[in-house]
């Protein structure tokens, strides 16, 4: 029987002999490469976090948004905060409000099940990312080669918003269970494809868009009763609303909610417009160097903070428009087909003030696009580490921005 192979074919299936010897080998290398990415990029998440607290304190908005202090004090900095205290308030006293019900619950009972505590919420996010990454690495390595997968965890780690995969957020626990699904899928496990894609559909609504690459995956390589499996993908959806409605919440709330934070439907990718409206009014209201007038009054505060905002967001629509069209050519069309069914959600979904909300989370852990980045790094040998450096910096910063309480993503 042949040996294994680092690169099988795409759209193979491997024989069980391989996968299994094969399986042993990566499973050790991707874990060792997730751990070393793993420790290193907390190290600089925490310290920089840290510091940015010591030096130079918390901003205005702390009292608002976390009355109760439930965040903490320095040594949780980096973790907890804007949606963590929503996260916190859920493990530790369930879905009492209307507003809980927008953030599904596998993460939030995972913490409750470990105490409920700071401490255990970070423990649970950490872990979650090493397996993530781990995953993601055998998940590259088996499509584009070692190199390319190695590339792929430190250009995720390493990443300016990476910070939330440490902190009291469901992206980590998301990752791992979405990018776990497809690896179990590409290795015809197809009972683990569906059940991971379940559990990753009770960790985020959007979940249950992983099973767009489970289906194409296996609509050339499983029989008809593997891919059976793959119904347990939306129960993973539809098991919440049905919980909240036989708990005498309402099974709708979960939807409804969004509400709460102004998104609407705003039409196919409707996203991208209303974001470079917003972004071409803040160039418009920095080159001014005035408040007056205002070029975007339908958000409130700072005019220049929100102008930086929005320019920011916007920023990350062409960076995520080449890396799509650079997974659709590099990978098995499941993968970027995944990817931009995920990143549809939110474009066509705008929040009024500020378009693009949490565009660069959901990018975040769409991890094709960073598959591919991982592949063109491995491809340019001089561009790999001044460009992991530039998104060490940028993580740095951003991470100092968040545990001081101000806005990122």
């Amino acid at each position: 029987m042949a040996g294994p192979t680092t690169t099988p074919p795409r759209w193979t299936r491997l024989a069980p002999g391989v996968r299994v010897r094969a399986g042993a080998a990566w499973r050790d290398a991707a874990f060792g490469e997730a751990w070393r990415a793993t420790w290193t990029s907390r190290l600089l998440v925490w310290c920089s976090g840290m510091a940015a607290v010591w030096i130079w304190g918390l901003s205005s908005r702390t009292e608002g948004f976390d009355p109760a202090g439930i965040t903490g004090g320095v040594l949780f900095a980096p973790a907890a905060r804007w949606d963590a205290v929503w996260y916190l308030e859920i493990a530790r006293n369930g879905y009492d409000q209307t507003p809980t019900a927008a953030f599904f619950p596998l993460y939030p009972l995972l913490v409750r099940g470990l105490g409920g505590s700071l401490l255990a919420a970070v423990a649970v996010s950490t872990v979650c990312f090493l397996f993530a990454l781990a995953a993601l690495h055998a998940l590259t390595r088996l499509e584009l080669g070692a190199d390319a997968a190695r590339w792929t965890v430190l250009a995720l780690a390493f990443s300016p918003m990476a910070f939330f995969f440490s902190a009291l957020y469901g992206e980590s626990l998301f990752l791992a269970l979405s990018a776990g699904a497809v690896l179990a899928a590409r290795s015809d496990r197809w009972a683990w494809a569906g059940v991971l894609g379940a559990l990753a559909a009770s960790t985020r609504s959007t979940g249950v868009l992983v099973l767009v690459a489970l289906v194409m995956l296996g609509w050339r390589r499983a029989r008809p009763a593997q891919l059976a499996w793959l119904a347990l993908v939306p129960l993973g959806l539809v098991a919440f609303p049905l919980w909240l409605g036989l708990t005498g919440h309402d099974w709708q709330a979960p939807f409804d909610a969004q509400a709460v934070w102004f998104r609407e439907w705003g039409g196919p990718l409707g996203g991208v417009w209303d974001g470079a409206v917003a972004a071409w009014a803040g160039v418009r209201q920095l080159a001014s160097g005035s408040s007056e007038p205002l070029y975007f009054p339908i958000a409130g505060g700072d005019p220049f903070a929100i102008a930086r905002i929005n320019i920011a967001l916007f920023a990350w629509v062409p960076l995520v428009a080449v890396a799509l069209v650079g997974a659709a050519r590099r990978l098995p069309l499941a993968y970027a087909a995944y990817a931009l069914a995920s990143l549809a959600v939110p474009l066509s979904y705008p929040v009024a003030p500020q378009p693009l909300m949490s565009l660069p989370r959901f990018v975040l852990v769409a991890f094709p696009l960073w598959m591919w980045l991982g592949w063109l790094l491995a491809r340019h040998p001089r561009a790999r580490w001044p460009a992991l450096a530039v998104s060490a910096g940028l993580l740095a910063a951003c991470t100092a921005q968040f545990a001081t309480w101000h806005f990122v993503a």
